[in-house]
C-alpha cells in the first residue's frame, strides 16, 4: 500500500518572507503590540503601529517581519513586537500572513484589511487580512495583491507588495 505524507508545503510562518528577490524592509520604532504577519500603518509621529481603525490606504507601510528574539527571556511570548521596540516591516516584496477567511483569495487578488467589527462577520477581528470588501469596515491595499490566492493548513496565504510607501 501506497502512502503520501502530505501533498503540498506549508507556505511558512506568519511574518516570513517568502521570496527574496526583491525584499525592502524598514524599521521604526512600535507604538503597541504587533504580531508578526499584521499590517502595520506609519503613524505622524514616525512610529507603526497595527492597522486597525483610523487607518488608511495612503498610511499603510507593510507587514511586520518575523524575527528571531534572542534578546528576549525564553519564557516571553516571542510572535510580535511590544510596545517601544524596534519593529522590522516589509515595504516590498512577499510574505507570508494569516487569512482568517473573510472572502476568496484568487492569485493576483485584492487585499483587503478590517479597520472595524461587523457583527456579520462574528469571526473577523481588526486587522485581519482579508478577501472581500465590506463598506467602511474595509480599506482596499492599491499597492498590494494576493499572490497565489492559495492558503495552507494552518491558515498561511502569501501577499505581495508591489511597491513601497515610505
Amino acid at each position: 500500500m501506497a502512502h503520501a505524507i502530505g501533498t503540498r508545503l506549508q507556505l511558512g510562518y506568519a511574518g516570513s518572507i517568502t521570496r527574496s528577490s526583491d525584499v525592502v524592509i524598514q524599521n521604526r520604532i512600535s507604538a503597541g503590540a504587533i504580531p508578526f504577519g499584521a499590517p502595520v500603518h506609519l503613524n505622524p509621529d514616525n512610529t507603526v503601529a497595527l492597522f486597525g481603525a483610523g487607518a488608511t490606504n495612503a498610511r499603510f507601510a507593510g507587514f511586520a517581519v518575523r524575527v528571531v528574539k534572542q534578546q528576549q527571556a525564553i519564557f516571553e511570548a516571542l510572535g510580535s513586537y511590544r510596545k517601544d521596540e524596534l519593529t522590522d516591516f516589509l515595504v516590498r516584496g512577499s510574505i507570508a500572513v494569516p487569512f482568517k477567511g473573510v472572502g476568496t483569495p484568487t492569485a493576483g487578488g485584492v487585499v483587503f484589511i478590517r479597520t472595524a467589527l461587523n457583527p456579520s462577520f462574528p469571526d473577523a477581528a481588526v486587522g485581519d487580512v482579508e478577501a472581500g470588501a465590506d463598506g467602511a469596515n474595509t480599506v482596499q491595499l492599491s499597492n498590494a495583491h494576493f499572490t497565489t490566492g492559495v492558503t495552507d493548513s494552518s491558515g498561511v496565504i502569501e501577499v505581495t507588495v508591489n511597491e513601497r510607501r515610505i
